[in-house]
């Protein structure tokens, strides 16, 4: 029996009509009903996606239709239940951010890439860095940091010259953004169980704002991130061209 699927798309004309196209072919059901999940477009839509159905331990298999795609598989009308049923699976857990703001509110939120500081005015940050309480930088002066994940190891992390991680890899990449002080540091390698923590230095003069996936928060005062074992995504990639593979490739480009 084909498996049961639901269809998300993102709002793009492409996505859209692919949306009508596959699901007249395949049917549709409810996400809540479904055996698999089939994001239609770029990878913002899939983490878009993984983060709609956090409730629900059902696999998600994205097809292409946006610009890069690393989280997606090649668009193709034909056999996507043949395609669905061969998927290599790939488990990733989430980092959770927990943000404090000038006015004392604390902010919480969940990032499948990255959780990333950015300075929020003309000046750089000045960020002290703690990882499971122990002062390990009494300051960076930069344009930013982020706590990266092995699947979002070649994002934003990637472009600002941090590493790239091994999917299965048990560690977090820190990765500084145009570092002024200490000169040129590229940041470090971390215990997936690490907690980090930011403080910001003369906020008022110097403001930050932090972003889980595009989910920002404005005029931080503190940031702790940590991975979040207890929940865990599930994502399908045709043979051969698993997150693994990917991220290994990305490398030898």
């Amino acid at each position: 029996m084909a498996a049961k699927i639901a269809f998300r798309a993102s709002g793009s004309e492409v996505a859209q009509a692919a949306f009508k196209t596959l699901q007249a072919r395949y049917g549709d059901v409810p996400a809540s009903a479904a055996d698999v999940i089939v994001a239609l477009g770029g990878d913002g839509f899939m983490l878009e996606t993984l983060n709609a159905t956090i409730d629900l331990d059902t696999p998600v298999y994205g097809m292409n239709c946006g610009t890069i795609g690393f989280l997606m598989n090649e668009y193709a009308e034909d056999g996507l239940p043949d395609r669905v049923a061969a998927a290599e699976e790939a488990t990733i857990n989430p980092l959770r951010m927990r943000a404090g703001t000038a006015d004392g509110t604390v902010h919480e939120a969940l990032a499948i890439n990255e959780v990333s500081l950015l300075r929020a005015g003309p000046q750089a940050a000045r960020l002290k860095i703690s990882v499971d309480g122990r002062t390990r930088m009494e300051e960076l002066v930069c344009d930013g940091a982020l706590v990266s994940t092995p699947a979002g190891s070649t994002a934003y992390n990637y472009s600002a010259h941090g590493p790239i991680l091994p999917i299965q890899s048990e560690v977090l990449a820190l990765t500084a953004m145009a570092a002024f002080r200490p000169r040129r540091w590229r940041g470090a390698l971390l215990p997936k169980t690490a907690l980090v923590r930011f403080d910001i230095l003369e906020p008022e003069k110097r403001p930050v704002m932090a972003d889980a996936d595009s989910r920002s928060v404005r005029d931080v005062r503190w940031v702790e991130v940590r991975s979040e074992p207890a929940i865990t995504h599930r994502l399908l990639f045709d043979p051969g061209h698993g997150l693994e593979e990917r991220l290994l490739r990305e490398q030898f480009t």
